[in-house]
């Protein structure tokens, strides 16, 4: 817990950063967007000589999906993600590349490596949850400033947080609308984290060639993974659905454990003080 603790604490002012944007991103979109749409269609009815009953004919009305398809929307949530992806790496390379070199420290802490191993992954996945847990909380403020702001006869449904979490691919992705997908979906999160960490670890072992080697590990762990939905139609192999989601299951907890286990055997027999 307190290498979790130290790992967080370490990224915290980026962290905080990437917190404050999304919500000040996406407040301000709720603003102008819904600004933007009545400020256009006050000119197009002035323009057009039309009421707003023939507005509506002709154009239409609008929902929530008017802000959350929007870049003031979207943008944040992609600059989260592009931050923590580049953070699995930044959180091992810049203990080696860093001031003073301080994997060394690390390393020779009276702790097993596993647990070192461990606790950049679980402070990475903690991360994750907590901006999750921020879109939910800011989200039916959002929904409610939105509402507030558009005239009602503009309104073409008052859309639930989960109407609205369901309507955007990308915001179903991180966001499921059930624990089961939550659980499937950042299953396999977890398992590309731990992938990748093990790819690191091969780099930091054999330099050069662990490039390589990482590469192919990470390629080979894809394959696997994917290979039922490859293979089911090819060669008189015919799945199931629920064959298909069990042999996706099985093989994620597979290749995570693998990935673990190899990464912590590298981190304690291969790299060195």
């Amino acid at each position: 817990m307190k290498l979790v603790n130290f790992e967080i604490n370490r990224f915290s002012k980026i962290y905080f950063s990437l917190l404050l944007i999304t919500i000040l991103s996406q407040f301000v979109g709720v603003i102008i967007k819904v600004q933007g749409f009545l400020n256009k269609t006050d000119q197009t009815m002035l323009e057009e000589k039309l009421t707003e009953a023939t507005y509506l004919e002709v154009y239409g009305g609008v929902n929530f999906n008017l802000v959350s398809g929007s870049l003031w929307f979207l943008g944040p949530i992609a600059l989260c993600a592009v931050a923590l992806i580049f953070y699995i790496f930044l959180i091992w390379y810049r203990d080696w590349f860093g001031k003073n070199t301080f994997i060394y420290r690390l390393l020779m802490l009276p702790t097993t490596r596993l647990s070192l191993y461990l606790s950049k992954a679980t402070a990475i996945f903690l991360m994750v949850l907590g901006l999750i847990a921020l879109q939910l909380i800011i989200l039916p403020m959002e929904n409610a400033l939105f509402n507030s702001m558009m005239p009602e006869v503009f309104l073409t449904a008052k859309m639930s947080v989960m109407t609205i979490l369901g309507s955007k691919p990308v915001l179903a992705l991180i966001i499921p609308n059930s624990f089961t997908q939550f659980i499937i979906s950042y299953g396999i999160g977890l398992m590309i984290l731990f992938v990748l960490f093990t790819a690191i670890m091969l780099e930091r072992s054999y330099r050069i060639k662990g490039i390589v080697l990482g590469i192919i590990y990470s390629v080979l762990a894809g394959a696997l993974f994917l290979s039922p939905i490859w293979l089911n139609g090819s060669n008189g192999i015919s799945l199931y659905p629920s064959e298909i989601f069990g042999s996706l299951i099985a093989l994620g907890i597979i290749i995570t454990a693998v990935s673990i286990w190899l990464g912590s055997w590298l981190l304690k027999k291969r790299v060195t003080v």
